[in-house]
Order: structure tokens, then C-alpha cells, then sequence
């Protein structure tokens, strides 16, 4: 049962707004930024919600590694593509226009693909492609990250933790979206993990000693110092658990997510500089739109999509089990539970929300102070 007190939507909406205004990004652009943070805690996602507003937003802007204007640059573009430059701006902000671009194309021509460089952190990779799948339209995207994934058979984080991400159109309530790291874990459910005093569970961490560790703040240290690497789905280091796979798909979107638009890659996006100090991240992102129309049309696809969903729920349970979910049913059920309710929030995101509100001395008491 939750037990932590919830902020009302809009209330956060609003005050993340402004705090980003005052840090200097435009309001357009806040309201984007704002909106893509509440949908991971919408889907009950929140490595990604409001837990990473300070940390990977704010203070990134303030560390300088985050430009809080969004100078976006069309490198190139034909009919069907689309390559930009976000020269270090609001990776959510760049994201939101690719995709703008693309789902009107896609709608012209069948479809369309597009690819960033120079980007930053752009959320949840689902709201990307759920902005497709809202038109009707199969959406595809996955970018890069800090290097935190070891290879098969290796101990070095080589690999970012690579979201392979997709969204198909259903007849039902909600679209089937796929949305999930290719490590066992991502960066930020540890983040989570060390900011809520959890620990995170073992198998998901690969040590150069091969020692296995829990601690959830010692794991964030070391895969700084590059001490420690996240293992690939599957498991690691070695291939007994099929690591290979997962390892296979992270490169996969290494390669789409930097070679397609021509941007940097693994080392070269930690953040850190060959002197230690900090530095952009280059982060790249690539986005594909297809139109059901352009083959058997959006009724065809949204009721088969639909019936292989339900198909798969009703099949046989396993014992001690009495429901099958399909990707993207536990986050709208988690939307329909909290919808009323607002985004619940621990004591230390409580903390960032109040110091925040008054080093900017902004006009908000939230519910949990009259508590």
C-alpha cells in the first residue's frame, strides 16, 4: 500500500515549469520537459519522473553540461528523414520536434526515420513513440547513454543501458508499448534504489573482481569510476544466461543512435573529459514512424494488435499466478490508479521540491507540508 504523499498533477506540472523557467528555459519548452517527466511517474515509472528533475536536469544546467536553450540545427533532410543537431540543449525538447517532423511525414509518405546528435538525456524513450502510436502510427526510437553496460564476457562499462523501444496502435485502451533498457537494470532505477535506501538486488552489477555487490550508493560510485559495469539482459559476465543477447541489442542502438546521424559514441559520452573534469554528454537518440495505412490500413493493425494482446493475456497461468499482462497494461493501470491522487513523492524528493521552491522563492505549499 503507498504509504508516501501524493502532490496533486498539476500542481507539480506547474511548479516544475517554473523552476525550469527560472533556470532559464523557455516556458514552450518547460511545459515539454514538465509533461515528459510526469508521464514516467503517470506509468509508474519514476527512475525517470520527478526523482531525476534536480539531479539530471537542473543540476546539469547549473554544472554547465546542460544548455537550457535548445538551439536545434537541421544537418539534413529529404522526404522520409530528418538529421539534427541539438548542440547540447534539452534532449526533450529536440526529441519532441523529431518527432513532430517524422509523424508528419510518415503520414505523406508511409513512413519516416530520423536521428540527433549533440543531445542530452530525452526521458522515457515510450513518450516518443507513444507520440506515434497516439496518431495511429508504429513508433520506434532508442538513444545511447553513459557508458554503464559491460560486454559479454567483459567487466568494462562500455555500453549505455540502450532503450530498444516501440509503440504499436491497439484496438483497446492503451497502445502496447515496449519501453526497457537493454541491461538487467538501468542507472537510474539504482539511482532510485540509493535515494529511496534500497539495495539493489544482486546479478544485476558486474565487478572487475567479480565480487558481488548490493549497496546501491557504492554501485553509482563505481560505475562512475568505472570500477563496475551493469550486466546486459541476460546476465553476465559470461554467456550461460544468454547475455549475448542483450549485449547485442544495446549495440544495435549504439550504432543506430550514433552512426546514422554521425555523433559520438560509448567513452566519449560519460560526461567526464580526458582531464577528469566535466564535459557535454553528446548523447544521440533515432526515431522511426511507420503508417498502417500504407499496408493493410489502421483498423487491420489495431484489431490484430489488439486480439494477439488478448490472446496472450487469456493463455494458460503459471501456478500461484492468476493474470498475464502485455507491454504497456501495468503503466496504464498505474495511471488509472493515481489519476486522482497526484505523483507520490518520497522524503528526499520532498527536500529538493521545498529547497528548490525557495531559493527561487516560488508561491507553492505542497500537501505534504500541511501534513
Amino acid at each position: 500500500m503507498e504509504t508516501r504523499p501524493y502532490v496533486p498533477w498539476e500542481l507539480m506540472g506547474n511548479f516544475m515549469i517554473d523552476v525550469f523557467k527560472a533556470y532559464g528555459v523557455p516556458e514552450e519548452d518547460a511545459k515539454i520537459c514538465a509533461d515528459v517527466l510526469l508521464e514516467s511517474d503517470r506509468r509508474g515509472i519514476e527512475s525517470h519522473g520527478c526523482n531525476r528533475f534536480k539531479p539530471i536536469y537542473i543540476d546539469r544546467i547549473v554544472k554547465g553540461t546542460l544548455l537550457p536553450v535548445t538551439d536545434l540545427e537541421i544537418v539534413k533532410e529529404t522526404a522520409t528523414s530528418v538529421v539534427m543537431d541539438a548542440h547540447d540543449g534539452m534532449g526533450m525538447v529536440a526529441a519532441h520536434a523529431m518527432m513532430e517532423k517524422l509523424i508528419a511525414k510518415a503520414k505523406q509518405y508511409g513512413m519516416a526515420g530520423g536521428a540527433i546528435r549533440n543531445s542530452t538525456h530525452y526521458g522515457i524513450a515510450g513518450y516518443w513513440s507513444d507520440m506515434a502510436a497516439k496518431e495511429g502510427m508504429i513508433g520506434v526510437t532508442g538513444t545511447n547513454a553513459r557508458p554503464s553496460i559491460a560486454p559479454t564476457f567483459g567487466v568494462e562499462n562500455m555500453l549505455g543501458t540502450n532503450p530498444l523501444t516501440f509503440s504499436l496502435p491497439t484496438d483497446e485502451e492503451f497502445p502496447f508499448t515496449l519501453d526497457c533498457a537493454t541491461s538487467i537494470v538501468q542507472r537510474g532505477k539504482i539511482e532510485y534504489y540509493a535515494r529511496s535506501g534500497k539495495e539493489t538486488p544482486a546479478g544485476m552489477v558486474v565487478t572487475h573482481d567479480g565480487s558481488s555487490i548490493s549497496d546501491s550508493k557504492a554501485i553509482l560510485k563505481m560505475l562512475n569510476e568505472g570500477t563496475a559495469a551493469l550486466a546486459p539482459l541476460g546476465g553476465g559476465p559470461g554467456d550461460e544466461m544468454c547475455g549475448y543477447k542483450g549485449y547485442g541489442y544495446a549495440t544495435v542502438v549504439e550504432i543506430l543512435s550514433s552512426a546514422l546521424a554521425g555523433g559520438e559514441f560509448m567513452k566519449a559520452l560519460s560526461g567526464i573529459s580526458p582531464e577528469g573534469g566535466s564535459q557535454m554528454y553528446h548523447l544521440g537518440h533515432f526515431f522511426f514512424v511507420v503508417d498502417p495505412e500504407a499496408f493493410m490500413g489502421i483498423d487491420v493493425f489495431r484489431k490484430t494488435a489488439g486480439e494477439i494482446c488478448r490472446q496472450l493475456r487469456a493463455s494458460a497461468k503459471a501456478p500461484g499466478h492468476d493474470r498475464i499482462y502485455t507491454a504497456g497494461e501495468k503503466e496504464y493501470l498505474t495511471w488509472l490508479e493515481r489519476k486522482d491522487k497526484g505523483v507520490p513523492v518520497n522524503e528526499a524528493v520532498q527536500k529538493e521540491l521545498i529547497a528548490l521552491r525557495d531559493e527561487h522563492n516560488l508561491p507553492y505549499v505542497f500537501p505534504f507540508e500541511e501534513e
